[in-house]
């Protein structure tokens, strides 16, 4: 099964996360609060996915590590 839609799709979520994460250590703003709202039920949701993106992504590193050792 190709997984390269589900591979990008978590990675443009992580590095959006990556930004906010930016964003806040830079500049304490929040993105993701200032449109959703501070911990609203629609940015705790975008939270999760995010965080659940980046952890599927620790599949696809062991992946890309499993490249060219056979």
């Amino acid at each position: 099964m190709d997984s390269r839609g589900f591979d990008y799709t978590a990675l443009v979520l992580t590095i959006i996360g990556a930004i906010n994460w930016g964003l806040i250590g830079f500049f304490k703003f929040d993105l993701v609060a200032f449109v959703f709202g501070d911990m609203s039920v629609i940015s705790r949701i975008i939270y999760a996915i995010v965080g659940i993106a980046g952890l599927y992504l620790i599949s696809v590193f062991g992946r890309i590590r499993g490249f060219g050792q056979d």
